[in-house]
């Protein structure tokens, strides 16, 4: 793949996530592009897609890996904690989905 496509499947993998995966908070849902999550996660998660080595403690994995600082940074929480169980099942069937795609 070279740079303008891995670029090109890098934005299309991020806008997918930015679109379709939220944070929880207070049964608030923000979307990871409002949040602006979505560009740092499919970075960490192109990897993954690429290799075709996609499994759910991989990406629960890098999910935990991802600190959001809250409260203007008092305190730090990983993404992880954030996502609703059926978005981390949606995160892995998209990147599934976006892999296949390919």
């Amino acid at each position: 793949m070279n740079a303008a496509n891995s670029t090109e499947a890098l934005e299309a993998l991020a806008a997918e996530i930015g679109d379709n995966i939220y944070i929880d908070i207070a049964k608030w849902h923000l979307y990871l592009s409002d949040a602006k999550l979505h560009m740092p996660l499919a970075e960490k998660l192109m990897p993954m897609v690429s290799s075709g080595d996609i499994s759910e403690d991989g990406v629960i994995k890098i999910l935990q890996d991802i600190p959001i600082k809250l409260g203007g940074g008092r305190r730090t929480v990983p993404l992880a904690d954030l996502l609703p169980m059926q978005c981390q099942v949606n995160l892995i069937d998209l990147l599934e989905d976006y892999q296949r795609k390919l």
